[in-house]
């Protein structure tokens, strides 16, 4: 199918943070924009090291009674999509409408800092096309440039996990930075709600959400920019 009908999905590959604990991606944060968007696109998923990026088991504990992410978990065509993951040098841009960024610890330890998916996403963004995190999926963009060279958050509303909601779990510790503090030095206006309440930041092409609760809304948001 051409770009007129997909969409990649970025995990990560990190399965353990910066003090030696597990990690990986978030399991609503994929689950909820996953079944937004798959009844009206193909999606591809890509991660780092390619298949079966590690699941944040926290998340899988934590949302054992989400129906759609209890869905995930025993969906056949997702299965498939994980075990087959491509690496981020295996896809190319110009096949897709946008890319996503689930959340999770991972991507601040490994998209943040990784030179392919730098290269990736600026190829996204330079050619106009949607780019979307949620929560530390954000964490992904830190590196990402315009033609220009300026950071591609700067200047834009984003949001994603809190510098609050990072003390409040407890977890400042197993990062290598804070993503709200790093977006903000890297130019960006933050956006943000109370504490594990949806919020979500649209700017241009770029749209980010908050938090877990943040995306089923920011599945919403991209839906609508896609079909616009």
């Amino acid at each position: 199918m051409s770009s007129a009908g997909k969409v990649l999905f970025v995990f990560t590959s990190a399965d353990t943070n910066k003090i030696g604990g597990p990690t990986g991606w978030y399991l609503p944060e994929a689950a909820h924009p996953y079944y937004t968007l798959a009844p009206h696109f193909d999606i591809d998923f890509a991660a780092p090291k390619g298949p079966n990026p590690p699941l944040d088991q926290n998340s899988v504990a934590s949302f054992a009674k989400d129906p759609q992410s209890v869905q995930f978990l025993a969906d056949e065509t997702v299965k498939s999509k994980l075990a087959t993951a491509k690496t981020l040098t295996e896809v190319n841009a110009d096949d897709y409408l946008a890319v996503f960024y689930p959340g999770g610890h991972g991507p601040v330890i490994d998209l943040a800092f990784d030179e392919n998916n730098t290269k990736l996403l600026n190829a996204f963004y330079r050619s106009d096309k949607i780019v979307s995190a949620v929560c530390h999926g954000t964490a992904a963009l830190v590196q990402g440039t315009g033609a220009d060279g300026k950071p591609l958050v700067a200047g834009k509303e984003v949001s994603g996990f809190t510098n609050d909601e990072e003390e409040t779990a407890g977890l400042v510790n197993t990062v290598p930075f804070l993503l709200e503090t790093k977006v903000k030095e890297l130019g960006a206006i933050f956006v943000k709600a109370e504490n594990f309440q949806p919020k979500i930041a649209v700017s241009g092409k770029l749209i980010t959400g908050q938090n877990p609760a943040s995306a089923a809304p920011l599945g919403e948001a991209l839906l609508k920019a896609l079909k616009a």
